[in-house]
Formats: structure tokens, sequence, C-alpha cells
């Protein structure tokens, strides 16, 4: 018996102003230990609050301070010090089979390329076109425009 995850609670009151993604720490510091990974989760009760925490993996070999990664959608709010806003839930990673990396104490860091673009807001649909170069297949240029459908963690071409 007993919760599957650990609370973490703020460190320092949090005024968020706008809809921007803000990190807070929490006090909780990697590694988490016996050889475990965690996934830091929102509670239910700060997401009906209307602040949002947005899930993040905690490595088995991040060194550092904890922090939950949260946004709002109706700012102005205020976290106090010491809300339980999320919690540690551990578990036993199965790391794969790639070059060890060296890890540091910021975390956030880049795993790999980021694709970015802008696209203005207009009344017609919104279409992108886009050209994928593949250098080893044929063809090794394909140019195609789509209609964008974007969600919350995802954008769809189709």
């Amino acid at each position: 018996t007993g919760s599957a995850g650990r609370d973490v609670a703020t460190l320092s009151k949090t005024t968020i102003t706008d809809s921007a993604v803000r990190k807070i720490p929490v006090n909780a510091k990697g590694p988490v230990g016996h050889g475990l990974s965690a996934l830091l989760l929102g509670q239910l009760s700060t997401t009906v609050q209307g602040l949002f925490v947005l899930p993040g993996v905690i490595d088995v070999d991040f060194e550092g301070q904890i922090q939950a990664m949260v946004w709002t959608p109706s700012p102005p709010i205020v976290v106090p010090a010491g809300a339980r806003i999320a919690q540690l839930l551990p578990f036993k990673g199965r790391p794969l089979a790639i070059e060890k990396t060296t890890r540091g104490t910021g975390g956030f860091g880049s795993t790999g390329p980021a694709v970015l673009w802008v696209q203005p807001v207009t009344v017609q649909r919104p279409k992108l076109t886009c050209t994928l170069h593949n250098a080893e297949g044929k063809p090794t240029t394909i140019t195609m425009t789509g209609i964008i459908d974007t969600g919350a963690d995802v954008t769809v071409i189709s």
C-alpha cells in the first residue's frame, strides 16, 4: 500500500504573468537514487486550478535541481512557495544502446536537431510547402504542399 509517487513542492513563490512555459524549481534533486529514473507529473488539483505541469523525464544520471515546466492559459497566476504542484513517479529505465554522453547539472538540454517555423495567422487555411531531401534514396528530393493542423505537441501536414 502507499502512494506510487512522491509529491514535490515549489521552493519559492512564482508569479506567472503570461502564457509562456516557465521552469519552477521544486524540492528535489537528481539523481533520484537506487538506479531509478522518474516521471515528473502534475497533480490533478493543480490542473483544476489552471496551472498545467508539463510531463518530463528525470534520467537516472541527471544531477542537479529538478524543475517543473509549467504554463497557464489564464494568467496572471501566483504559485506560492511550498505548493505541491507535481509528483515524481520512479521507474526502472531500460537505456537504449546508443553512444554514452557526458551529463551535467543543467538539464533541459537538446537531444537532437530542432525544427522551427513561423506561420502567419490569416483567414485562409494555413498551408506549408516543404521540400524533403533524401541523399540515399530515390527520388532524392520531394516537394509537397499541405494543410497544417497544429495540436498541443504535434503538427500534422496532410
